[in-house]
């Protein structure tokens, strides 16, 4: 028995997390496993029912599960709370220290069936397989905040923090996962203007040295944004640190069409947390529009990172191929000729692949 806590929070997570638990129990019934979901209050949703975004309870239920299932947080309601009752602030970045999740692992790849889907020429996408690496418990969004009063107004302060073993673990992690693939590591910062990204520098290429058959590729941040879009297949695997990650994983999403297609795995503790890469998207909530693609794929990346249910996964994997190959479309990847599905059809047709 697998305990998974099921957190679907705002917006359009509690359109989206009910259909990665559909194919979850038709992989169940399938083959014999029995998943025990317990769902729990996050960001906006517990903000509005007990007054924080991350309540003890939930948390603890993280803790006593194996596995994570997060839909999405945030939204304008709560924009205007002070900072630490924030969704993000105070609840997905204390969930991802409390559980000791600091990397942060995105594919993108791009379907065949989606081809006319991506704003980008196909002969420049097609066959593109990344995996994002992104640091996820350091850098700007975890150092030192403060604000100062000035005679002209104020000073806001963000400090970019990151230590030797922070950058070993995440870059090992890198290196690993290149070995498995197709032996070439791109790390990604910004060494010609931070302090913080030359030690970054200096720690991967140290490392280096441990994985000789990988082939290393240092790369400045503007310039891998650009490059991600002039030529994608250069890349195999991308490690980086915390903004960076963030805003290229936005970035990358648009080479598979759209941002609703790629799934995330958060690792490094005892918990894994597994979530679709997309926001709440509360101009959209409510209406069924939401893509389940990206949770669904998620749900698939659990079994796989958390359980080692490795074919279970690639069956999950391989019937989002099959829904996509016939047709069946959400209205972020419609083109001509497509099978416009809303939520809860998608996550059905893919079910229909599974059994």
């Amino acid at each position: 028995m697998y305990k998974i806590a099921v957190l679907p929070g705002d917006g359009i997570g509690v359109e989206i997390v009910p259909e990665a638990v559909k194919v979850l129990k038709s992989i169940s019934q399938k083959y014999g496993h029995t998943f025990e979901f317990t769902e729990g209050l996050i960001g906006g949703a517990a903000i509005d029912a007990v007054g924080a975004p991350l309540p003890d309870d939930t948390l603890q239920l993280c803790h006593n599960s194996e596995a994570v299932l997060l839909g999405a947080i945030g939204g304008p309601k709560w924009d205007t709370l002070p900072v630490h009752l924030r969704p993000e602030a105070g609840a997905l970045l204390p969930l991802r220290k409390a559980l000791g999740l600091y990397a942060n692992l995105r594919p993108v790849m791009l379907y065949d069936a989606l081809l006319d889907a991506s704003t980008l020429k196909k002969e420049v996408i097609e066959g593109t397989d990344i995996m994002v690496i992104r640091e996820l418990t350091g850098g700007l969004y975890f150092g030192e905040k403060r604000r100062e009063k000035t005679p002209t107004g104020q000073l806001a302060v963000d400090t970019l923090i990151y230590s030797t073993e922070e950058i070993v673990r995440i870059a090992r992690l890198g290196f690993e996962i290149a070995m498995k693939r197709k032996k070439v590591l791109h790390s990604i910062d910004k060494a010609n203007v931070l302090e913080s990204s030359r030690l970054w520098r200096e720690t991967v290429t140290g490392l280096a040295k441990e994985y000789p058959q990988v082939e290393l590729i240092h790369m400045y941040v503007d310039n891998c944004a650009m490059q991600l879009v002039r030529w994608p297949k250069q890349f195999d695997v991308i490690v980086t640190e915390n903004m960076f990650g963030d805003i290229l994983t936005d970035q990358a999403s648009m080479l598979t069409g759209s941002i609703g297609m790629l799934p995330s795995a958060s690792l490094g503790g005892k918990v894994g947390l597994y979530e679709p890469s997309h926001g709440s998207a509360p101009d959209i909530a409510g209406q069924k529009k939401a893509n389940p693609l990206a949770t669904i794929l998620s749900a698939a990346m659990m079994l796989r990172y958390s359980f080692n249910l490795n074919d279970e996964a690639k069956v999950i994997e391989d019937a989002v191929v099959k829904v996509l190959d016939l047709g069946y479309r959400t209205p972020d990847i419609m083109e001509d000729g497509g099978k416009p599905v809303d939520t809860e059809e998608m996550g059905s047709r893919v079910v229909e692949q599974i059994i």
